[in-house]
């Protein structure tokens, strides 16, 4: 892929997109890298924040044992063979009676790459909202309630920083609207934006096996990679090609995730925004040298791509990525 090809594909991925996942440049040296299985060894989580113009939260009263009567936002586990909008609506419908349109991603939450869940903030664009008549196995009723006053007891207060996010964004958006790409992928993996910056200058890491590429990582399910979370796939790659222990990495965020759920392939995978700079703060015009020859850094001489670039860096407008 000549310039203009990588070109092309940071573009795609800057606005949400990507292309299809085709291999990986690191894998986990210490097990078998298989297709993930919904149900066997991943579990996918999704969840929406609604707010309306009276600045109400909508909640759920849950249904299950060990949490009857306690509230939270519409969540559930998604079902093999579903995309992730899909699996949402779904969710929304059976918890709160309601149809329902995701507007964007909020944040994608992880502990590690076998559970991770996908925010959204949405709308409701039908239904009828469910009340304790309707009572069932999926939930007692739903309500909306002030978002400065819940209902208690809440099922876990972790739902307290979504509903402030959300919040946030709709009083100003701090990444654009982005939803699922709907690409299958086999595994759960990240394809880097890995930059590095000096005065007005970006350059981008770029795989060479094959055509030149953005590096793409496989997450590992060795309890190692589990409990570091999904960076230990970062760092495995920038291992691979830099001396690390000059430099800092950080991973800023998404830029968008790639999924599809049907016929067996339930990976996803995540483009992921990554700074690389050298812990000495004194100005540096070149980027760190790259071991052997599966890597390079590109430089971004295009002046929109370049300005987007600097623009998403330097206003973190990504979607962030909690533990």
């Amino acid at each position: 892929m000549a310039s203009e090809g990588l070109a092309g594909a940071l573009a795609d991925v800057l606005g949400g997109g990507g292309p299809r996942v085709q291999s990986c440049d690191s894998v986990p040296a210490e097990e078998l890298v298989v297709p993930v299985r919904l149900r066997r060894n991943v579990c996918y989580v999704v969840l929406a924040v609604f707010l309306n113009e009276q600045d109400e939260v909508l909640l759920i009263q849950e249904a299950k044992r060990e949490c009857r009567g306690s509230w939270y936002l519409p969540a559930g586990r998604m079902e093999p063979g579903e995309t992730i909008v899909e699996a949402l609506k779904r969710e929304v419908k059976e918890e709160a009676g309601l149809q329902c349109e995701p507007l964007t991603l909020l944040s994608v939450e992880e502990r590690g790459p076998s559970w991770v869940r996908f925010v959204f903030l949405a709308r409701p664009t039908g239904g009828i909202l469910k009340t304790s008549k309707d009572a069932d196995a999926e939930s007692l009723q739903a309500g909306w309630y002030p978002r400065t006053s819940l209902p208690t007891p809440l099922r876990a207060h972790d739902i307290l920083y979504l509903v402030e996010l959300a919040a946030q964004y709709c009083q100003q958006a701090s990444h654009p609207l982005i939803l699922p790409q709907e690409l299958p992928c086999s595994l759960v993996c990240q394809r880097l934006v890995a930059t590095f910056t000096s005065i007005q200058t970006v350059w981008v890491l770029v795989g060479t096996t094959g055509m030149p590429h953005l590096p793409i990582t496989a997450c590992g399910f060795t309890p190692m990679e589990q409990r570091g979370g999904m960076k230990m796939a970062i760092l495995r790659l920038l291992q691979e090609c830099l001396t690390l222990h000059h430099l800092a990495v950080e991973t800023k965020g998404l830029l968008g995730l790639q999924h599809l759920g049907k016929d067996h392939t339930d990976g996803i995978c995540l483009n992921v925004l990554v700074t690389v700079a050298f812990r000495d703060q004194g100005i540096q015009n070149e980027p760190p040298k790259i071991r052997g020859e599966n890597f390079f850094w590109w430089k971004v001489v295009e002046k929109d791509l370049q300005s987007q670039l600097l623009q998403r860096l330097q206003e973190s407008s990504v979607i962030p990525v909690n533990r």
